[in-house]
């Protein structure tokens, strides 16, 4: 049989590749995109940096895999930029797994803080997080250790502050529109498999709609971690993922 092909997009910061995915989830083939902006992407101009955009991106990077059906991957923002691109290539997609994806104004907490602040006051304060990245952890709930230091620096490192600050428009403006719901409603609608992960310190706070969790394949909860489960525990979280691929989630 076939290895089933994972196209992960990251969220608001970093890459997914910091973890080395591919290691973990042996049994895939691993895409971990960059969106526009960020890493090998991040020259990509901020004023013209949309949602809509980035999933235009990962529809074409779709199309370049030789016809093959995937599954996508979204994280935070990343869970709304795949929401978008699996309206433009329904049919060629196994499923879609959100992974605490944007669904309302409530999960877009810290885009909300983020354009609340003028630019110049956003990149000051995006320097000074990229100078301690063990205090932006202990911040998100996360206790640092040399690793994921480590880890949390190339994640705050893979992009300019003028990309969050953009991509944190994008998001609020885009996702609370009635539009954007109506566009997961009509996926889930067409019957394309979307799976819920969550950490456990995280869920509760995480708003999926009622329509949406009636309609999902699975729901997960990570143990013990939150947010960012995959810089938590990297080998938890690619279980769970492999256990999704092999079609062996449920719903807990």
């Amino acid at each position: 049989m076939d290895k089933p092909t994972l196209v992960m997009i990251h969220g608001l910061v970093g890459s997914l590749r910091y973890f080395d995915p591919q290691a973990r989830l042996s049994g895939a083939t691993v895409i971990a995109e960059d969106l526009l902006g960020y890493g090998r992407q991040r020259d990509f101009p901020p004023d013209r940096l949309t949602l809509a955009a980035q999933a235009d991106h990962i529809a074409q990077r779709i199309d370049e895999l030789s016809g093959e059906r995937v599954w996508l991957l979204g994280h935070s923002m990343g869970g709304a930029v795949a929401v978008l691109a699996a309206d433009r290539r329904p049919e060629r997609l196994c499923g879609f797994i959100n992974v605490e994806g944007n669904f309302t104004e409530k999960d877009a907490f810290w885009s909300r803080k983020i354009v609340e602040k003028q630019p110049d006051e956003w990149a000051e304060e995006y320097r000074q997080m990229q100078a301690d990245p063990a205090g932006w952890l202990e911040r998100c709930d996360v206790e640092p250790d040399p690793e994921r230091t480590a880890w949390a620096e190339h994640t705050l490192e893979h992009q300019p502050a003028t990309t969050v600050y953009a991509m944190a428009n994008a998001l609020l403006n885009e996702t609370l529109c009635p539009g954007y719901l109506d566009t997961v409603r009509r996926l889930l609608d067409r019957g394309l498999p979307m799976h819920l992960v969550a950490g456990a310190k995280s869920g509760a706070d995480w708003d999926v709609p009622t329509f949406v969790r009636v309609a999902a394949a699975s729901y997960t909860e990570q143990p013990t971690v939150g947010h960012l489960m995959m810089l938590e525990d990297p080998d938890g979280f690619c279980d769970i993922i492999s256990c999704i691929l092999a079609g062996d989630a449920t719903l807990q």
